[in-house]
């Protein structure tokens, strides 16, 4: 098959093996792949992971494989792909916490390869990694079971793509990591994909006030349509802390970081009210560190809440998030930028990186 790979230096249509689905496994035909900051942090070598790697973590498709023993899914289900396959087994699993599943974070996560150890990818003899247990910048998958959501046959399989992650984490963020009551007061720092998906996370629960802030005026006009009661266009000599108390004096109940910068971060703390919670959803290179004042924050009784996947259950969340796209509840189209074929894949990271797009989809 055709998937684009990464060998350390520059990422590369070519022709990889892809072995059959084992026990406990699906083969999927790639509908469409998001394109995510996660996968630029590994291009510009933020993040160390294993290589050579087929790209792409975000994705849906049709199976069209069963490995023994998968007996509740059939060829030509829709699914959406999830990155994070769970165990089902470790304390975290068994806890309800499969986003925290230690076996995704040394195996999967870690050493790039499937639940089992191994990889079902490979060039000329040589092992390829998979990325985040997808590899979803490819003709076809496979993954484990627990990393293919089945979901209804009628809806816009392309844009389900955006639910397997940037829906799934900037939604679940305030839903599940911050469990943010209706009434409260936000501010979203960073209207990209996952941005923009707080921001409609943040209607669906109720939020009086949503700030959405951002460097693009463009993005911010989105972030307005999609339920933002407020923006901040950020520029030189824009204070971001000071501006968000000028629109809520008494300080913001919930600011979530969608960017993952350390000023963002530090802004996002900045800006709380007495009780409120700054939750990091962005992800930031390795090594870097933020500073808060502990003392002023124990006073306050504010919390910093970290949110991995948007601490989803994505066998509950995901099918729940494609009900709501389809009753109307969530805009996916407006959240993609364009549709490109596979072989523009690393264009599309470089436009990611630029900061000109949104979400892209890849469509082989």
């Amino acid at each position: 098959m055709r998937a684009a790979l990464f060998d350390g230096a520059t990422v590369e249509l070519t022709d990889v093996a892809l072995g059959p689905p084992l026990p406990g496994e699906v083969q999927v035909d790639i509908a469409a792949a998001g394109v995510c900051h996660s996968d630029v942090h590994v291009v510009n070598g933020e993040w160390e992971i294993p290589l050579p790697v087929v790209l792409g973590h975000e994705g849906s498709g049709v199976v069209s494989a069963l490995g023994d023993g998968v007996t509740d899914l059939a060829i030509g289900d829709h699914v959406v792909l999830s990155w994070v396959p769970s165990c089902g087994t470790c304390r975290y699993c068994l806890r309800g916490r499969p986003a925290q599943c230690r076996l995704v974070a040394t195996t999967v996560a870690g050493a790039g390869l499937l639940l089992d150890g191994t990889s079902r990818l490979s060039r000329d003899g040589e092992l390829v990694h998979h990325y985040l247990g997808v590899s979803s910048f490819a003709e076809r998958v496979v993954v484990p079971r627990s990393g293919a959501i089945k979901v209804r046959k009628d809806a816009p399989l392309d844009l389900l793509a955006l639910i397997g992650c940037a829906i799934a984490t900037g939604v679940g963020a305030v839903r599940n990591t911050a469990a943010m009551p209706a009434g409260s007061t936000c501010a979203v720092i960073g209207c990209g994909g996952v941005g923009l998906a707080i921001v409609q996370g943040a209607r669906l629960e109720g939020a009086d006030t949503i700030v959405a802030v951002d460097i693009d005026p463009n993005k911010l006009d989105l972030a307005m349509r999609l339920g933002a009661t407020h923006s901040l266009l950020v520029g030189p000599g824009i204070n971001v802390v000071e501006s968000l108390r000028q629109l809520v004096p008494e300080g913001i109940d919930f600011v979530f970081d969608a960017i993952g910068k350390i000023a963002t971060t530090e802004q996002a703390i900045g800006s709380l009210g007495p009780g409120g919670a700054a939750v990091i959803v962005g992800l930031p290179p390795s090594g870097h560190v933020a500073q808060f004042d502990p003392l002023s924050l124990a006073e306050a009784d504010q919390r910093i809440l970290g949110s991995n996947y948007g601490s989803a259950v994505p066998a509950r969340d995901i099918p729940r998030l494609v009900e709501e796209f389809m009753n109307g509840d969530l805009d996916l189209e407006s959240m993609v930028s364009a549709r490109r074929p596979l072989d523009e894949a690393k264009a599309a990271l470089q436009d990611l990186a630029s900061g000109a797009t949104l979400r892209q989809l890849l469509v082989p």
